[in-house]
C-alpha cells in the first residue's frame, strides 16, 4: 500500500509559476480525480508526481521517501505514467506495445518474455478487454482501441501508483466508461490511482476524491459532492454551473458563461 505526496510543491515554466504551494497526498485503494480549467496545472502536477520534471521548490515523496533520491528504475517500477494523447509512432503489434510496460522489470523485448512478464502482459490485455487487438499493429487500430492498449501498457508495469493524464479525452462515451471502470478496478486491487479529467460528470461518478486546481493552487479537495460544489467550480472555471442528481450522484452541468 503506497502513498504518493507533494509537499510544498512549486512548479514553474520559465518565469511563470504554474503551481504554488501544493500539499496533497494520494493513497492506495482510491481514485483521485484532478480537475480544473485549461492551464490550471493538471498535467504539470502529474509530470512532477511521476518524477519527469523537477520542482522549483518542495518535493514529491513516495512512502515518505523523496522520489528525487530514488533511482530511475525503482521509480519506473513503482509509478506508472500514462501521458495525455499517448500513442505509438511505429507499427508495433499490440502485445509488443503492452510489453513495453515490463521494461522497468528488466524485460528484453529482443527475445521471448520471461514467464512473469508474459503473464503480466496477458493480465493487462484482459483487464482492458484488449486481447482482440494483441496481434494487430497499432496503426491499424482506431483511436479508442489504441488508447485501450496504451492503458494496458501502463497496467502491465503493475506499479503501486498509476498516474493517467486525460485518459478519456476525445474518446466516445463507451470507451470513457470502460476506461474509468478499469481505473476503479485498479484502485480496488490496492492501487493508488490519480487521473486528470475534463469531464466533471465522470469525476463526480467514478472518483473517490476530487482535487480542483485553479490559478495554480488547490481550490478544493474532498469527496466529489463537496469538491464539485457550484460555488467552487463556478469560481474555478468562470462558468455558472447547475446540478442534477442521477442515481444518487450529483452531476455538475455547465450552464452559463460567467458565474
Amino acid at each position: 500500500m503506497s502513498t504518493l505526496a507533494a509537499r510544498a510543491l512549486v512548479c514553474r515554466r520559465g518565469t511563470r509559476t504554474v503551481l504554488e504551494s501544493i500539499d496533497v497526498a494520494f493513497v492506495a485503494d482510491q481514485v483521485t480525480a484532478i480537475v480544473g480549467p485549461n492551464g490550471s496545472g493538471k498535467t504539470t502536477l502529474l509530470r512532477h508526481l511521476a518524477g519527469l520534471d523537477r520542482p522549483a521548490a518542495g518535493r514529491v515523496e513516495l512512502d515518505g521517501i523523496p522520489t528525487g533520491g530514488l533511482g530511475a528504475g525503482v521509480r519506473a517500477r513503482r509509478i506508472a505514467y500514462l501521458p495525455q494523447g499517448a500513442s505509438a509512432y511505429w507499427p508495433l503489434f499490440g502485445r509488443d506495445l503492452v510489453a513495453l510496460g515490463r521494461l522497468p522489470h528488466g524485460a528484453n523485448l529482443e527475445r521471448p518474455l520471461a514467464a512473469q512478464d508474459a503473464e503480466a502482459v496477458e493480465r493487462a490485455l484482459r483487464r482492458v478487454d484488449g486481447l482482440a487487438f494483441a496481434d494487430r499493429t497499432i496503426d491499424a487500430l482506431s483511436q479508442g482501441e489504441r488508447a485501450r492498449m496504451m492503458l494496458a501498457r501502463a497496467l502491465a508495469t503493475e506499479a503501486d501508483v498509476l498516474l493517467a493524464d486525460e485518459p478519456v479525452a476525445s474518446l466516445d462515451p463507451a470507451y470513457a466508461l470502460d476506461a474509468t471502470a478499469v481505473l476503479r478496478a485498479e484502485a480496488a486491487r490496492g492501487g493508488c490511482v490519480v487521473v486528470s479529467l475534463h469531464d466533471l460528470g465522470l469525476a463526480a461518478r467514478f472518483a473517490d476524491r476530487v482535487i480542483v486546481l485553479a490559478n495554480g493552487r488547490v481550490a478544493a479537495d474532498g469527496p466529489p459532492d463537496e469538491a464539485l460544489r457550484p460555488a467552487v467550480i463556478d469560481a474555478a472555471y468562470g462558468v455558472g454551473f447547475r446540478t442534477v442528481v442521477l442515481d444518487g450522484v450529483t452531476q455538475p452541468v455547465a450552464w452559463s458563461r460567467g458565474p
